[in-house]
């Protein structure tokens, strides 16, 4: 175990597979597979691999998505980094035949493939057409395809290794406001799975679900909450799609109290889903969901914050629905 970042550990993970597997490619734009860890030998995808199989291409992220997938129907394991410039670029290929070819073929075409969106737009100080926050709600919309949102370093390199070792096509969104996370990571390879939710604290008076760069404020919220005596239980989705519905309505049925949150559009987040799945299994419960308003983000970082999600307001927001 060593305490890393959360694009070493990605790269370290898929550093093994390529490694292990002489097919495997890797496809990028702008963003360099290289990540440096203190004490650690810097991670170069493409000094090792080579640009046959690492390949810096232009400035076209349909053709990325789609350059992958072919890889993938071809038999040979394939990634691609999305930037977050180009987030929704890629959706219709994704949706339209991604989405489709497994289930048109009886499951017989196989799609180890994933796609790494940046979600760089839901951090502040971007100009407004830069901003994006409608990439989870999106891509955990398609049937076929499994969505997963990391939120520590820990799960980043879990489900990397997962997502690129299976046969279904993956959508791998990445927080960017958590690139600054560390934390202890094993050196060799493992898997988290790719339904499953992780329950980060244990409580009986309200149920908090969140995913990504929800997740950082809810635990805090969290720790406040715990201090003034609530017993506060703490879901990461990790796994939009699909959704692991029955760790929700478990808690649900526990606590009787949903609160959502949401780095996300109001309309339509993740919460949203969370809360029509638990009100269809759970007679009597309560539910409130904190997202990101439907508006456009601004440009100032300022304007910015006080729309996103704060901790103060999920804390209130708990409070409410307790109280």
């Amino acid at each position: 175990m060593t305490e890393k970042s959360w694009m070493y550990a990605v790269l370290e993970a898929v550093q093994a597979e390529m490694r292990a597997d002489p097919a495997l490619t890797w496809i990028f734009e702008l963003t360099p597979p290289v990540a440096s860890n203190p004490g650690m030998p810097v991670i170069n995808l493409e000094t090792e691999f080579g640009r046959k199989r690492v390949v810096n291409t232009g400035i076209d992220e349909n053709w990325m998505a789609s350059a992958v997938l072919g890889a993938g129907l071809a038999g040979s394991r394939s990634a691609t980094y999305i930037p977050y410039q180009g987030a929704l670029i890629p959706f219709e290929v994704i949706q339209n035949v991604a989405g489709k070819l497994r289930s048109m073929t009886g499951g017989k075409a196989s799609m180890p493939v994933v796609w790494i969106i940046e979600m760089t737009g839901q951090t502040p100080g971007f100009a407004g057409q830069h901003s994006c926050y409608e990439e989870d709600s999106y891509y955990m919309h398609i049937p076929g395809v499994r969505t997963i949102i990391p939120s520590t370093p820990y799960d980043a390199k879990g489900l990397m290794v997962a997502a690129l070792r299976s046969p279904d096509p993956v959508v791998y969104l990445y927080p960017a406001g958590l690139r600054t996370l560390t934390e202890e990571v094993p050196d060799e390879q493992y898997e988290v799975p790719l339904d499953k939710a992780a329950v980060r604290l244990e409580g009986s008076d309200l149920t908090i679900v969140s995913s990504g760069g929800g997740m950082p404020g809810v635990l805090e919220a969290a720790e406040v909450l715990k201090a003034e005596g609530m017993g506060v239980e703490v879901i990461d989705l990790r796994i939009l799609k699909e959704m692991d519905t029955e760790t929700l309505v478990t808690s649900v049925a526990k606590t009787k109290r949903l609160l959502t949150v949401d780095q996300s559009y109001y309309t339509l987040c993740p919460g949203a889903e969370v809360i029509a799945r638990c009100a269809e299994n759970v007679d009597g419960a309560r539910f409130k969901r904190v997202a990101f308003p439907d508006a456009p983000p601004p440009a100032s970082p300022e304007m910015f914050l006080w729309m996103r999600p704060s901790v103060e307001g999920i804390a209130g927001a708990a409070r409410a629905l307790v109280g």
